[in-house]
């Protein structure tokens, strides 16, 4: 539960699961993110949120594209992910 808890603390993490719910699976690419952040800590951001089961990754060619694993993590943590969804609503 704390890891999950950390990773949603983060307000860039957040933003970034807000812009995977708002699109369909795989269909963002790692680059299009825009987030106040290096590609580095971009990609730091990303591996926090696979390593806490929030979001799953794939490669296709040279992109790697994302998927928000919410079904998953409610299953987990339920209610959970919604809070931070809509903590702006």
């Amino acid at each position: 539960m704390q890891e999950a808890l950390d990773a949603l603390g983060d307000p860039v993490r957040r933003a970034i699961l807000r812009m995977l719910a708002d699109h369909p699976d795989w269909t963002l690419p790692c680059g299009s993110f825009e987030v106040p952040v290096s590609a580095a800590t971009r990609s730091h951001h990303f591996a926090v949120l696979r390593a806490t089961g929030l979001l799953e990754q794939r490669d296709t060619g040279p992109r790697r594209f994302n998927r928000l694993r919410r079904a998953e993590f409610d299953r987990r943590f339920p209610g959970l992910l919604d809070l931070v969804l809509h903590e702006d609503a």
